[in-house]
């Protein structure tokens, strides 16, 4: 439960889902929230949480820190991503655990469940298959963390509480033109067309894959009410070995129908081309959020408008992104 005046520690408040927890929790009136970037606190380093821990009085922790990527940065880096992402999150919940903070959520990622998964995808779906072979290190890690947090809690008892977001876009996300996601890809790509008058712009695979897209400020707000509700609660709705909750819309798009989509809010007038010799990926990938839905929090931003906020963040950051 989250009261007001709990003092609240944000871990990767830097990037774009830390930024946005942020944003909804003083958005909600919480004031007493910690921040430490890297030259203050190397999550990867455990002397120094432990150190950082020891040294504050923390009520709640939001795990939002993490090595992430698009799927090249997962191909090129697979060791990285497995072993920063272990270590963090190892070093923050048994910190969280020694100094005896009762209240931790932990945001994970949909990659977590089996490649062929069964659609809408289901908080049981985990551990029933396969995992994507190009993200499998980061997805381990992620499911790593989610035992952990069962694992103390089963153990002593805490209330570690896991979050397990669909696919990700908003203001500060990753827009370099390599290791980033698709969305942030895409608005890159038809934003820099349109500025040098292409008249088309090729995207990878058939279109017709399926993808479910969630803003970042929708997660965020997710995670606020998910910190609020009480324990009871939580018991009543997750099981001890199957804590981890869904977060998304509950709707998917074909790829053709977002690239259209971003053509249009970046306002490319040229043609888009499909190279159905490039692959498409998994065919669908959507979350089943009966569950967060029962809790009472649905999504509210529509994917044109998130978009168009995201693409206008972009604009007035374009300096930034220029050059990388």
């Amino acid at each position: 439960m989250l009261d007001e005046g709990d003092a609240v520690f944000v871990a990767g408040h830097g990037g774009m889902v830390g930024s946005a927890v942020v944003r909804a929790l003083r958005k909600a009136g919480h004031d007493n929230i910690i921040l430490a970037g890297r030259d203050k606190v190397n999550l990867i380093n455990q002397s120094e949480v432990e150190d950082f821990f020891k040294s504050r009085v923390i009520d709640h922790v939001v795990l939002a820190a993490a090595k992430v990527g698009g799927i090249h940065a997962n191909n090129e880096y697979p060791a990285d991503f497995i072993y920063q992402n272990l270590m963090i999150e190892a070093n923050v919940i048994n910190a969280c655990h020694q100094c005896d903070v009762d209240h931790l959520l932990f945001l994970g990622s949909s990659c977590i469940y089996p490649k062929l998964a069964p659609q809408p995808i289901k908080e049981e779906d985990l551990l029933t298959g396969h995992l994507e072979t190009t993200n499998e290190p980061y997805a381990i890690a992620k499911i790593a963390g989610i035992k952990l947090c069962e694992s103390y809690n089963r153990q002593f008892g805490r209330n570690y509480r896991s979050v397990m977001p669909t696919n990700l876009y908003g203001p500060n996300d990753n827009f370099h033109p390599v290791n980033s996601h698709v969305l942030p890809a895409l608005i890159r790509r038809f934003h820099f067309a349109k500025e040098k008058g292409m008249e088309e712009v090729t995207i990878w695979g058939t279109g017709t894959p399926r993808r479910e897209f969630l803003h970042v400020d929708d997660l965020a707000a997710a995670c606020v009410f998910i910190m609020g509700l009480d324990s009871e609660m939580m018991h009543k709705s997750v099981q001890p070995m199957l804590s981890h909750i869904n977060i998304g819309t509950g709707i998917d798009h074909t790829i053709a129908e977002i690239s259209n989509i971003i053509a249009s809010v970046t306002n490319f007038e040229g043609r888009l081309i499909f190279d159905s010799t490039k692959p498409d990926g998994t065919p669908r990938k959507l979350l089943d959020v009966a569950l967060i839905n029962s809790l009472g929090w649905e999504s509210k931003i529509a994917l044109e408008d998130g978009l168009e906020s995201t693409y206008q963040w972009f604009m007035d950051n374009i300096e930034c992104h220029r050059g990388t």
